[in-house]
């Protein structure tokens, strides 16, 4: 049976996923500045959140969002990295085990990083947690960079445009291996939930720029 195209990626797993980059990607950027602190603790927080409803989503969600679907296996992951230099490389409608691997280490470090700066910032540990902070975040940043490189051979190897299919969430697969529902309820809940939360972020924006963002504004209305 021919292949066609499939919904693999629901709707909360993807704006998860692009949330978890943006905010880990701002968080990272303001780390060194006092100006934006507060910009980087709320960032912080929102990766927090993120991935305590990614291990949520992980056991409830839809077929492969969950991690039932993509378990921890080496020995999968060394047989995936093999079948890749020959002329049949493994296909996977999911995750490929070498991601799986990946998607774990990255919610670790990002709950390692998120944890450590929440202690750091309430001054609880002391320097060692500081440390742990800064090293939980490097690493992440280089693992993300190593999926990133991941994605795009692997989306050569198949064919495949893996990019592209965590914005749409459509693949290529055998009739009955997609998933029926987007969950459009939940992934509006995730953004509604973390605009809210940016939203009651007092420290947000600097105090400079919030107070001429009304100003323009009203000049902008005039």
């Amino acid at each position: 049976m021919g292949k066609q195209r499939i919904l693999v990626w629901d709707l909360p797993t993807r704006v998860f996923h692009w949330l978890l980059a943006a905010s880990f990607l701002g968080a990272f950027v303001t780390a060194e500045s006092e100006r934006y602190r507060d910009v980087h603790v709320a960032l912080g927080y929102t990766v927090l959140g993120l991935v305590v409803f990614r291990c949520v989503w992980g056991v409830i969600g839809t077929r492969y969002a969950r991690f039932a679907s993509f378990p921890i296996a080496p020995r999968r992951v060394l047989g995936y990295l093999k079948s890749l230099f020959t002329r049949a490389p493994q296909h996977h409608v999911g995750h490929n085990p070498a991601g799986s691997l990946a998607i774990y280490a990255i919610l670790a470090l990002a709950l390692a990083a998120g944890a450590s700066g929440y202690a750091a910032y309430n001054e609880i540990g002391g320097e060692v947690l500081a440390e742990l902070h800064d090293g939980a975040a490097s690493a992440m940043l280089g693992l993300v960079l190593i999926h990133i490189g991941a994605v795009i051979v692997s989306s050569l190897i198949h064919r495949e445009n893996l990019v592209a299919a965590m914005l749409n969430g459509y693949k290529r697969g055998r009739a009955g291996e997609g998933i029926r529902s987007k969950h459009w309820f939940v992934a509006a809940a995730v953004l509604a939930a973390t605009a809210g939360f940016w939203a009651g972020s007092a420290g947000l924006l600097p105090a400079d720029l919030a107070m001429a963002l009304p100003q323009q504004i009203q000049g902008g209305r005039g």
